[in-house]
């Protein structure tokens, strides 16, 4: 078995976006040479998050509008965590929304059911951050 490690950076310029990184994760696996296996992507911040659903603008946009209903960002004083920060919602969007996805390879491919695509949430952006991808197999 073999295995390959490569860590993305994206710092993004605004608080809350949400990023469609499919096209870095499969030049990973190109990068890879792994036929069959597994392909991990992970979030390496507590403030964000990697999940699948659709690339579609509106959904993406009804995400942002939901995560800031549960955990609006202002007032920052409701929340606890923020001693000197201002990010307590930030901590609570990225539990929602996930730490990390992993995906069947399949024929050297991210083997994805219909419409299915990789995306980094952030929500305390305007920082460079990074994203693991690890893939194994054969």
């Amino acid at each position: 078995m073999k295995s390959y490690r490569e860590v993305i950076e994206l710092n993004v310029p605004s608080r809350r976006d949400y990023v469609n990184i499919t096209p870095k994760v499969e030049s990973a696996l190109r990068k890879s040479g792994i036929q069959e296996g597994l392909c991990l992507v992970n979030a390496m911040h507590i403030t964000a998050s990697v999940y699948i659903n659709d690339d579609e603008p509106g959904l993406l946009k009804d995400y942002d509008d939901w995560l800031e209903g549960l955990a609006p960002h202002e007032p920052v004083s409701r929340y606890r965590h923020n001693g000197y920060e201002d990010n307590g919602d930030a901590h609570l969007k990225r539990q929602i929304m996930g730490r990390e996805v992993v995906v069947a390879v399949t024929g050297a491919k991210l083997d994805f059911g219909p419409w299915e695509q990789i995306f980094y949430g952030e929500f305390d952006g305007r920082r460079k951050k990074r994203i693991l991808i690890k893939i194994i197999g054969e």
